[in-house]
């Protein structure tokens, strides 16, 4: 199976939508009070459609899974409904690619203040809650038999030079606090531990912030009473259990750790990680110094991160 393509809908996509939304909730178990997203016709997917947006996630050109966007009047919060995927998609990595593409799309609703995302889980299908869970979401309201679940936003910004990357580090800190997990991920020479230098400068730690490859680990003592900054690499780690090896629950709660090359290894060190991910226009290994713009997209996951504002650029 080929990689899902996903792409922003309006009114005109309405029976494509409900298509989806159809054979998505009535393969699921029966529920009491039962789903209303059956109810949905074409005309009134159109009308959802016409006032927020929609996305319809293809596999193979096939119709695989949609979901609807709603802004609230204010345009801070935006509503995921409608959410799902044909029973021939599941467990094909649909679903995530599909929550990340509408998490984006949402990010340009509301003239572009969209904060938040809200969803809404049945309390009688846990599995459903813990998937939210997995793609950021924490449990912000509960009225039965809803769960109100909600996350930040994710941001993107262009970084077009090694001191840009420095500055929107440099931005990012003052909002960090102790306990605060990032999780950097990007290729060889993409930028990591610039972006971790700019962090270290802002935050007035102790000693050059290096890439510490064969240190692994490094600490950088606060010179201004603030949280220490603790530095991984976990590039050559073979897996969690290394990194876990490395005891850090001392230093996590008294400091602001980063862990570089992480994804995937470092996100249970934190309930709410920051999860950093720097990408390079061009192909290769280039210095970080060079002139060559990357993009930062930071991933709010968890609790920790609504109602703060990552608008940092």
């Amino acid at each position: 199976m080929s990689a899902p393509t996903i792409e922003v809908v309006g009114p005109e996509a309405a029976g494509v939508v409900r298509q989806v939304v159809q054979e998505a909730f009535a393969d699921r178990e029966p529920l009491d009070p039962p789903t209303d997203a059956l109810s949905e016709t074409e005309e009134s997917i159109a009308a959802r459609l016409a006032a927020g947006a929609g996305l319809v996630a293809r596999v193979d050109g096939h119709p695989a899974g949609a979901v609807l966007l709603d802004a609230e009047p204010d345009g801070r919060t935006v509503h995921l409904r409608r959410f799902g995927l044909t029973p021939a998609a599941r467990g094909r990595g649909v679903a995530v690619a599909l929550v990340r593409a509408g998490l984006h799309a949402a990010t340009e609703l509301g003239d572009g203040r969209a904060e938040r995302a809200v969803v809404l889980a049945r309390e009688e299908l846990p599995h459903t809650a813990r998937f939210w869970r997995q793609q950021g979401f924490a449990e912000t309201g509960r009225t039965t038999p809803y769960v109100e679940m909600s996350r930040a936003l994710p941001r993107r910004f262009t970084v077009p030079t090694a001191e840009d990357m420095r500055a929107i580090a440099a931005r990012l800190a003052p909002l960090l606090v102790a306990g605060d997990v990032l999780v950097l991920s990007g290729d060889l020479g993409a930028g990591k531990t610039t972006f971790t230098q700019g962090l270290g400068a802002a935050m007035n730690v102790r000693g050059d912030v290096t890439s510490p490859t064969f240190v692994i680990a490094r600490v950088h003592p606060s010179l201004a009473g603030g949280p220490d900054l603790v530095h991984v690499d976990a590039y050559r780690l073979g897996g969690a259990a290394e990194l876990d090896d490395l005891d850090l629950d001392a230093d996590l709660d008294r400091a602001v750790t980063v862990v570089e090359w992480g994804e995937g290894l470092a996100e249970d060190l934190a309930d709410s990680p920051l999860e950093v991910r720097i990408t390079r226009a061009g192909g290769g290994e280039v210095a970080d110094d060079d002139v060559d713009p990357r993009t930062v997209e930071l991933d709010p996951l968890g609790h920790r991160w609504l109602g703060v504002d990552l608008s940092i650029a």
